[in-house]
């Protein structure tokens, strides 16, 4: 279940100015109770108890100034404009800019109760774990078939040129954010410059699609309940999406430094393979993949760069949350497994 935990040291909020903030917003009253959702390395979640009512608040990391990839407004509006036309999403309940309450934009959502699978703890059998990759993949094609001009999402990106975007804005994010020399990522940008595909069309896509930001029915795995954390979604490239989701999509095989990357009980019993779920994506979509390899070498780069970037923040202080020490070396091994994609063309 998605369940929460205290809240780490140096996350914590105000809960006098906070309640009193939903108070005079929401007409909610009584004591508050705030604890965190542990998981993610990105926004920060917290689950608010007050006045009988469960809410989900969401706010930009400690210590973190760049809003392009942190904009609560941003993901508010999505979900604001989303929910209607789509209903596996939290529904939005309200937004606050004033970085006075506590201490940085952050808007609140309904929660959804449910179940997330994490890459640790128990897993469902096999059989379940089939019917849960299939869940998986017609959702995630949903998400690709949303009439976004429709439910007003239009203005949320730019679809023409986003493959050529992407890989000149990420290798840019790479050299912001390096450290040290990494050679196998310098390759990996070059060959990713150098082999772009035509773009196949053009979608919402979330970005960040794969196990543990799902929230599934309990009684019925099988069941997508919602689809969390719309924080870099934007249109573009489906494809690109895919790509950026196999990149979480690790297997037993992959070398033991990519397991610590893997979204979800990927590996577990019954679960699909890479080539299996992007078989799945073509015959749900009827859109043909083509090479994958660009799209999947590319997911591996970008996750290498959100590693970086969070260890950078580590490495210099700007935040003491011990699960990012590590991080830096995940963003080699990712590098390195991009670079292994490129030159074996295998997914």
């Amino acid at each position: 279940m998605n369940e929460t935990r205290p809240v780490r040291p140096g996350e914590e909020l105000d809960l006098d100015v906070l309640g009193e903030w939903i108070a005079e917003r929401l007409g909610i009253t009584g004591p508050i109770i705030v604890s965190q959702f542990p998981a993610g390395h990105s926004n920060l979640t917290y689950l608010v108890e007050m006045g009988g009512r469960e809410l989900v608040l969401r706010r930009p990391p400690i210590g973190v100034h760049v809003k392009s990839g942190h904009d609560m407004h941003r993901e508010y509006r999505i979900l604001d404009r989303l929910h209607p036309v789509w209903h596996r999403t939290p529904s939005p309940v309200a937004m606050c800019e004033d970085e006075t309450v506590i201490g940085a934009p952050f808007y609140l959502m309904s929660r959804v109760h449910g179940t997330i699978l994490r890459s640790t703890g128990p897993v469902p059998k096999p059989d379940i774990m089939r019917r849960i990759c299939v869940a998986f993949v017609e959702t995630f094609a949903e998400i690709h078939r949303i009439d976004f001009t429709g439910a007003g999402l239009a203005p949320l990106g730019r679809p023409a040129g986003y493959v050529e975007r992407q890989v000149g804005g990420w290798s840019r994010r790479w050299r912001d954010s390096s450290i040290a020399p990494v050679p196998a990522i310098d390759a990996a940008i070059e060959w990713l410059v150098a082999n772009q595909p035509s773009e196949s069309g053009a979608a919402l896509i979330h970005n960040d699609f794969k196990f543990d930001n799902l929230v599934l029915d309990p009684q019925n795995l099988g069941q997508v309940r919602a689809v969390l954390d719309w924080e870099m979604a934007t249109l573009g490239d489906p494809l690109m999406d895919l790509g950026s989701s196999l990149a979480y999509w690790v297997e037993a095989g992959d070398p033991a430094a990519m397991q610590d990357v893997a979204g979800g009980p990927t590996t577990a019993p019954g679960a699909a393979t890479r080539s299996e779920i992007v078989d799945g994506y073509a015959n749900v979509t009827g859109v043909d993949p083509g090479d994958m390899v660009f799209y999947y070498a590319f997911g591996l780069f970008r996750l290498a760069v959100i590693a970086q970037q969070i260890y950078y923040r580590y490495h210099h202080g700007l935040t003491s949350d011990q699960r990012f020490a590590s991080l830096g070396a995940g963003a080699q091994a990712l590098g390195e497994a991009a670079q292994q994609v490129i030159l074996s063309r295998e997914i």
